[in-house]
Parts: structure tokens; sequence; C-alpha cells
């Protein structure tokens, strides 16, 4: 009891942004918090938070075990709830949000299957690429694509988000293939525009000074960009650049022939999709089976992929940005 105590204090205390707003949720005094916090540090024998009188920060180590933690307290609920529930049928209403290119994909599609399977549960699915307040508007879980910011939302890995450089065949027949990351400023890119929320460029893992792997990020540039991510996409295709796009964006076209991955041998770690939620200690039957759904699916390896039998021929309005949504 004492050590489950202390992670759930650990993460409260992380996103709750310090001891009084954790404690203050749970109703005992911030000195019990920081003692457990203590004692859990001490413990495993590492330091998870660096705190200071404004502010407290995850450590390295910190930032890896809160993921951990959310993810084995949401089990555990989980767990619970499915033993107290018994036989009682998920109903109500649930509300998800997606960023539009990948929910047009990778969620949409999911969301009839699910009603199929729990037809007491109504879905609104909204799909947007503006950073939806989950809590704020009252939805019940957000799906997002990349790294995720420090907020009081609780988050579950979905599956893993590669990104790839990416060009057709014919334009590498008449332009050739970067090598090296540091050879696409000699190449056609196509990249997001300036008023895009892609801020720090493409990423690529090269050999650093001391022989060490590190990530680096470049700007390529071209005679064409776009701040919406699907006509990017479509750019590449009808051959007019190299494109830096998730997998699960262009995986079908590779299988299909009809672009090639370049430099995949500098390709950066990848970062996550994820669900997230409120925090709150006791989810919905709802929002827990669609969790579980989402993670049963993403897990297959063949949904990612698929046949294509051509390029698209028309763009469709998709803002699929490069930060995550």
């Amino acid at each position: 009891m004492d050590r489950l105590k202390q992670l759930e204090s650990f993460v409260a205390i992380a996103t709750r942004g310090g001891l009084t707003a954790a404690a203050k949720a749970e109703g005992v005094a911030p000195a019990i918090m920081g003692r457990r916090l203590d004692a859990l540090e001490e413990r495993l024998g590492v330091k998870l938070l660096l705190r200071t009188t404004r502010r407290i920060t995850l450590t390295h180590e910190g930032s890896a075990f809160l993921e951990d933690c959310q993810r084995l307290l949401v089990e555990l609920a989980n767990a619970e709830a499915s033993v107290s529930a018994g036989g009682i049928k998920a109903s109500g209403h649930l509300r998800v949000t997606a960023p539009a290119g990948f929910g047009r994909r990778h969620v949409a599609p999911l969301v009839p299957r699910f009603h199929q399977r729990h037809p007491e549960v109504t879905i609104s699915l909204n799909l947007s690429d503006r950073v939806i307040d989950v809590a704020g508007e009252n939805y019940d879980c957000a799906v997002r694509v990349g790294d995720l910011p420090d907020s009081s939302l609780v988050s579950v890995r979905l599956a893993d988000n590669r990104r790839r450089c990416v060009a057709t065949p014919e334009f590498i027949r008449r332009h050739g293939a970067p090598r090296h990351p540091g050879e696409l400023s000699r190449f056609d890119c196509l990249s997001l525009s300036s008023d895009a929320s892609q801020t720090r460029g493409w990423a690529f893992r090269v050999p650093g000074v001391d022989g060490e792997h590190e990530v680096i990020h470049l700007k390529p540039n071209g005679p064409l960009d776009c701040s919406d991510g699907q006509v990017l996409h479509d750019w590449c295709l009808a051959g007019h650049g190299i494109a830096w796009r998730s997998n699960w964006e262009v995986e079908a076209e590779i299988d299909a022939g009809l672009l090639v991955p370049l430099l995949d041998d500098f390709a950066a770690p990848p970062n996550g999709i994820y669900a997230v939620f409120p925090q709150r200690k006791h989810l919905p039957l709802r929002v827990r089976l669609w969790l579980d759904f989402l993670k049963a699916h993403y897990a297959r390896p063949e949904f990612w992929g698929g046949t294509i039998a051509a390029p698209a021929t028309s763009m469709t309005s998709t803002t699929s940005t490069e930060k995550e949504r």
C-alpha cells in the first residue's frame, strides 16, 4: 500500500506541477506528499524531481518513470473496474478528438467498428489540428501524435511514430538520392511553411564527434512549401521533391512502390502515438474499452499498411502538421 501511495503521489506531483496542488487534490498536507516522494526516491536510489522554491522539474529518470507509472496505475484501475463491473455493458456518450490527417486515416475507421461492438455507446469524433483542451472542453480522450508537453493529462502510449524521408522513383531517377542528411541542401525538399507549427526541422540520428550518436535537426530548403501536411504529401507523390513524413502517412505508398524511403540509416528514434485523457481515478467503462480497442488495433503491424493501386489525384485540406497535436 505504501508503495502504491508513493507512485500515486509522484504522478500527482509531476502532473499537477507541485506539492501544494497535488496535496490539495488529494486532501492531505503538502508535507505528506513530500515525505512520500522522498521515500520513493530513496527506495529507487535516483532523483525523480528537481525541486526549487518556484518550480518542480522532472529529471531524465523521472520523465521515463512517470510514463511507466501512469500506465501501471491506469492498468490497475482497469483491472479493478473489470472485476467490479461484472457483466455491466458500456453505455453513454464518448467524446474523442484526434489530429485531422491521422484521425481520418486511423481513428475514424475504428469508430463505427467500436460502436458495432458496443451499440449502447454513442460517439462524437472531432478532427482538428488545434490543440484541444481535453479537460476544459469535456472530451473523454484525445489521440495525439508526437512528443507530449508537460500537462495534467494522463497518457497511454499506443504505438511508435517513425518519421521517414520519401520521394517518388521518378524523382530519384531524375535527381539521384541523398546519401547523408547533410546532402539534402542539394535537393528540392517539401517543407512546412514558417507559419506552421513544426519549428525544429527534420530530425536525424548521426554519429557524433565522440563516436556516440546524436539527434540533429535540419531545415531543408526548396522551391515549394505549405502549411498543410496533406498538400506536401500530394506534392511528393506528384514527384515535386523529397518530403519528411510520418510512417503512417506513407507506408502504404512505400509498399505499393509509389514512394521510396531515403536516409533510413539516419532515422531519428521514434516518438509516440498516445491516448491522453483527464486524470481521474476511475475511468468510465466506455473510455477504458475505447483505449483497449485502440491499443489492440494499433498493435497489429498490418493495421498501418495496405495496398494502393495509384496515387491520389485530388488534394484534401487536411492540416497534418509535424508537431504533436
